[in-house]
């Protein structure tokens, strides 16, 4: 690993605890106090940063190190600034007290997702710049608020805006997951995300009576559809030892209707949320859900809230160099690796669909997956001994 530690562990330590305690939680952000330390931390290592708005009360900070070679495609790191909401009474310390226990576990939300990932990069700076070191690419950290409600008001415009097109991107790294072993998860992709309500209608009346055609039976039909769909998967990931990335995920999450007990009720909705592997044909399983909904019967009818496009995952090839780059500094290590399909959704989806390569990791491992759970907690040496790794792959990412 890289070069040997000594006092600015604790500086690092302490800046990690420090970005813990602002809370950036959801709902209604404030980022203020979040952008100051940011700005903070550029001042720090004497290099330039810019804040951007692509909304109102929405910051994305970006702290630059200029490579020798500008013209060279630059290397984003990215992390987003916001946090998930809390139950403070199901956690043991107040969960934005960064309170570290005997055993040198840091308890904070954000303290897996993704606050860690952020102060490593920085710290990881700090060390090349404290080494002496220089390289020919431009190196971004990016610092984006909203990821946890979807990047719609972050990430998602960033992405189509002339200030990150000036950032002249090749290459992206942002988050990944803890794991509980003793490997480390790479994600090199996403599914395809549909958030989609149908609203069955049919004939009202007194709840007496057996009425034909009503919306009740059409919203059956549907959502057994649905179920069986769901059964599916799930037998396929048992059977055949797949992963969560690896299948299509479909949960029925909402069922609204009717205005009594005893009344019939014209129209009944249900939602469904639907994360959609990346080794189905997206335009086949629409038209399948949109038949369905046909032969459940007249004024049956499908919305989609959200519909994510299909987008392509970035290679994990020797036909990749960014990979290629990545996967030999991991194996110099001897760390263990695994790739996946990111279960959920990230800000990388932006990334990767105007067609840049990017790769979620977060070097956690011999860690539980606790992010968005109560006690979300990262302990001290994993934290630093993962700004060790990031030193040897950005460090030759920059080099490429």
């Amino acid at each position: 690993m890289s070069s040997s530690r000594d006092g600015d562990e604790n500086e690092a330590v302490t800046n990690f605890r420090e970005y813990l305690r602002i809370p950036t939680v959801h709902p209604d952000v404030d980022y203020s106090k979040c952008v100051e330390f940011l700005l903070r931390q550029a001042q720090s290592l004497n290099l330039p940063s810019n804040i951007y708005y692509m909304a109102p009360g929405k910051p994305i900070v970006v702290i630059t190190w200029l490579g020798q070679k500008p013209e060279l495609p630059s290397i984003l790191l990215n992390s987003h600034t916001d946090v998930v909401p809390v139950y403070s009474e199901f956690w043991t310390h107040d969960p934005f007290s960064a309170h570290k226990d005997k055993n040198g576990n840091i308890y904070a939300r954000g303290a897996q997702d993704m606050k860690c990932v952020g102060i490593q990069y920085i710290e990881t700076i700090r060390k090349y710049l404290k080494d002496k070191l220089v390289f020919d690419r431009t190196i971004h950290m990016l610092f984006v608020p909203d990821e946890e409600t979807g990047g719609h008001l972050g990430m998602k415009l960033f992405v189509r805006s002339p200030e990150f097109a000036s950032l002249n991107v090749g290459f992206a790294l942002d988050e990944g997951l803890a794991s509980s072993d003793d490997s480390f998860s790479i994600y090199y992709g996403e599914r395809t995300l549909w958030h989609l309500q149908i609203k069955c209608t049919g004939t009202p009346g007194h709840g007496s009576l057996l009425h034909e055609n009503t919306a009740g039976e059409k919203l059956q039909y549907v959502i057994n559809k649905f179920m069986n769909w769901r059964e599916h998967e799930k037998l396929r990931m048992e059977t055949c030892k797949l992963g969560s990335g690896d299948i299509t995920s479909i949960n029925l999450t909402m069922v609204n209707g009717g205005c009594q007990i005893n009344v019939v009720p014209p129209e009944l909705t249900v939602s469904f949320d639907v994360r959609l592997s990346i080794a189905v044909d997206v335009t086949t399983i629409e038209k399948t859900v949109k038949e369905w909904c046909e032969e459940a019967g007249e004024g049956v009818t499908l919305e989609f809230i959200s519909k994510s496009p299909f987008i392509q995952p970035t290679l994990i090839s020797p036909e990749n160099p960014w990979w290629v780059t990545f996967k030999n500094e991991c194996d110099k290590m001897n760390l263990k690796t695994k790739t996946y399909i990111f279960p959920g959704a990230t800000d990388s989806r932006y990334i990767r669909e105007i067609g840049i390569p990017a790769l979620g990791f977060s070097p956690i491992n011999n860690t539980p997956i606790l992010l968005h759970d109560h006690d979300e907690f990262l302990n001290e040496k994993t934290f630093l001994d993962g700004i060790d790794i990031y030193y040897n792959i950005i460090k030759s990412l920059a080099s490429v």
